[in-house]
């Protein structure tokens, strides 16, 4: 059985966490490097915080990618947005702070940039997370022409999104595309598939497209690899090298 129709609105290239390796990941520096690459479509991951404020942030803890230590679900929005989380990118960006993810999507929504949401729970935070940003995310894109996309490789925050805000369209996240997954988009209500550029065959893109469904890779940072996945099909190419991808069609 086939899914519904939906009608894809997103561009072929998606910024991964904003400006891909030009920038500190998940930052409102990030966004803006990649608007001014010129990229439309944009992926970033989102957690909460200890007082339930909705941030970006790809890890557990902040110890990465911000000069403090910790996990974000022990963390007030106060706190974190004391860190520095440029400097551990480069010089260029020391200072920058770890963004809400309302400053984020005002950013993109006035840019007309479109969002691959990625839901990010902290372990032992899965629904919670899921329901808090499907409720947000409908809020804040509720006059726009394009909704964002939900994904999550966390099934039990993708359920929860599914919940509180079915309307919006989703994506389930796949390490190894299982044998079950036409199942698995199908218990979500999901619109695509997203997985790792590494296991995307011709065999499997078309199989999901036959299914109804649209599919992205991540992450791609090779060009040749990138037009041969836009050659079989592929919807959609996560990618950290935003310049050397400029020459890939269909962006």
């Amino acid at each position: 059985m086939s899914a519904p129709a939906f009608d894809w609105p997103y561009p072929a290239l998606i910024a991964h966490r904003g400006g891909g390796r030009h920038a500190p990941e998940n930052t409102l520096a990030a966004m803006r490097l990649g608007a001014s690459e010129g990229y439309t479509f944009v992926e970033y991951d989102v957690k909460l915080t200890r007082d339930n404020i909705l941030v970006l942030m790809h890890d557990d803890t902040v110890d990465r990618c911000t000069n403090g230590q910790g996990r974000v679900a022990d963390m007030t929005y106060a706190e974190l947005s004391q860190l520095d989380a440029g400097s551990w990118h480069s010089p260029a960006f020391a200072g920058e702070r770890v963004p809400t993810f309302e400053a984020v999507v005002q950013f993109l929504l006035a840019n007309g940039i479109a969002s691959n949401v990625e839901i990010k729970p902290s372990l032992g935070h899965e629904a919670a997370t899921g329901t808090a940003v499907a409720l947000a995310c409908r809020a804040l894109w509720a006059d726009a022409s394009v909704p964002p996309l939900l994904s999550s490789f966390s099934e039990v925050a993708l359920a929860a999104a599914h919940v509180a805000a079915p309307e919006l369209p989703r994506a389930l996240l796949l390490s190894e595309p299982t044998a079950d997954w036409r199942e698995r988009l199908v218990k979500y209500d999901c619109v695509a598939l997203n997985i790792n550029q590494k296991r995307a065959t011709p065999e499997l893109i078309a199989a999901v497209h036959d299914a109804g469904y649209r599919m992205a890779a991540y992450t791609v940072n090779d060009v040749a690899r990138a037009k041969q996945l836009r050659e079989w099909g592929m919807d959609g190419i996560f990618t950290d090298e935003l310049v050397a991808m400029r020459d890939v069609a269909g962006r």
